[in-house]
């Protein structure tokens, strides 16, 4: 599911919680305010009633040291100004009434509320702007190469704003970020993992950055994984909004910042520095899988590509298609943590190795329906047979748990199906590769699997009639013999 549109406008809010963790944990910072450098203090605008000119001196300052640590150099001008939160607000709503992003917002509502992330009764797209206008503290924006900050950001939170988009600023003019990230399209997986390089290095260096005084880096901390923790986050008095969302909803914003540290942090140590590291832009991440496990990255095991066969002539015009891409191993962890637990969850999609999905759509919704039906086709490539049956245990769990209601329920080894209220739901694992279609009907399955050259599945045992007859012969015949005896 398209990730990135959500995660565009989302800055620095939450932040500074993780750089409390990583301060208090390291002891050769720990005496350090945590909000300070311990650095010359720049000259940081008031509030309320700032100065421009101390704002752009700030920024002027900030964007030269972040030039230095990144060993990027300034090439040309960059705009700067100060926003509102009304001027932030309009920005995010402009971006939302544009065609393409309406369709894309409504494939993963219908796909998010389909696996159970979301719950149904969400108003997904009033929910997406009050949370982007609440989180965003600062913007980097490629399109016109401008730098603004939110005017009711406090001053001691500003520099490392600063800090992290002007990393943005830099990286963009010498490689392009925003056709960098678009180049991975139309893969979602692949895009998303391109924004944790980028979300992750700004912040590292943000890091960097508040560390400059003291000689030491990124490189030199604990290893950010055992330190940064997702589910300490925290939005507080400030950012409500966040702490209220789902739960899915959370680790989406939090992991390109979070786990693109991580990453960013191996890459440093392995590259020796900003200068290595920004190799990455030539050879960037494959898969989300590459970014939560940075081995692969560094072996460069990428992928398997793994293809979804077209919905039956029939079908295809009951259904019109919103989106196909690529999930990753991160909306599979994302999905089973929500029925089976962390532990479990990592344990089985670490085995994965492919995936792609389609959303569709009815073509002709029933009226007065606040959301139309919707079809999932999600097939899945794992390592190893046994990876495989694990998996289906996992996803039957899950859609188990998900679908309260159900009725038909058929199961035999590696095949699972049985009927909603929204229509039926059909799950197979042959071999390495699993199928799962939610919304459809047991003959659209049926071509579907036999598009990939899958064998027939299991079918419910009807009962002919002449068994029927036989069997009420034989209950008869039973009946007499107990009453002669009597």
């Amino acid at each position: 599911m398209n990730r990135r549109p959500i995660l565009e406008k989302f800055a620095l809010a939450l932040m500074a919680t993780a750089i409390v963790a990583v301060l208090g944990a390291w002891p050769g910072a720990s005496a350090q305010d945590p909000r300070g450098s311990g650095a010359q203090p720049l000259v940081v605008p008031p509030l309320p009633g700032q100065s421009q000119t101390d704002f752009l001196k700030a920024a002027d300052e900030v964007l030269a040291q972040m030039s230095e640590i990144l060993h990027l150099p300034q090439k040309g001008e960059l705009k700067k100004s100060i926003r509102s939160r009304e001027e932030i607000r309009q920005y995010v709503i402009k971006d939302f009434e544009k065609e393409k992003e309406k369709g894309s917002r409504l494939a993963d509502e219908l796909m998010s509320k389909k696996l159970g992330l979301i719950p149904q009764s969400l108003d997904w797209d009033a929910f997406l702007l009050d949370l982007l206008t609440e989180q965003i503290a600062g913007l980097y924006d490629p399109k016109t190469r401008e730098f603004y900050i939110a005017d009711w950001i406090e001053p001691v939170d500003q520099r490392e704003v600063m800090a992290h988009e002007l990393a943005h600023a830099l990286q963009d003019e010498h490689y392009s970020i925003d056709e960098w990230a678009d180049a991975a399209k139309p893969n979602d997986d692949a895009e998303f993992a391109r924004h944790a390089v980028l979300e992750g290095s700004a912040y590292a260096a943000m890091m960097d950055w508040m560390f400059r005084d003291k000689g030491m880096s990124v490189r030199e901390l604990p290893d950010l994984d055992k330190i940064l923790d997702p589910s300490m986050m925290s939005g507080g008095d400030k950012s409500p909004k966040f702490d209220a969302a789902p739960q899915f909803v959370r680790d989406t914003l939090l992991f390109p910042y979070l786990s693109g540290a991580v990453f960013t942090q191996v890459l440093l140590r392995q590259y020796n520095g900003w200068q290595g590291f920004n190799r990455v832009f030539q050879h960037p991440p494959a898969s989300t899988q590459q970014i939560m496990h940075p081995d692969l990255y560094l072996r460069d095991v990428k992928p398997a590509k793994v293809l979804l066969p077209p919905l039956p002539a029939a079908a295809s015009k009951q259904w019109k298609k919103l989106e196909e891409s690529v999930g990753g191993e991160f909306l599979l962890l994302e999905w089973l943590k929500e029925f089976s637990g962390e532990g479990r969850a990592r344990e089985l999609a670490s085995a994965w190795r492919g995936d792609e999905y389609a959303v569709y759509v009815e073509a002709k919704p029933e009226s007065g329906k606040k959301l139309p039906r919707s079809l999932l086709l999600w097939r899945f490539a794992m390592a190893a047979d046994d990876d495989a049956a694990r998996l289906f245990g996992g996803i039957s769990q899950a859609l188990q748990m998900r679908y309260e209601t159900r009725t038909a329920l058929l199961r035999r080894p590696n095949y699972f199906e049985f009927q909603t209220p929204q229509g039926g739901v059909f799950l197979r694992c042959v071999a390495s590769e699993c199928l799962l279609v939610d919304g459809a009907d047991r003959a659209v399955y049926d071509e579907l699997t036999r598009a990939i050259g899958w064998p027939a599945a299991p079918t419910q045992q009807k009962k002919a009639e002449g068994d029927e007859v036989a069997r009420s012969r034989a209950l008869s015949t039973v009946v007499v013999a107990s009453l002669s005896a009597r």
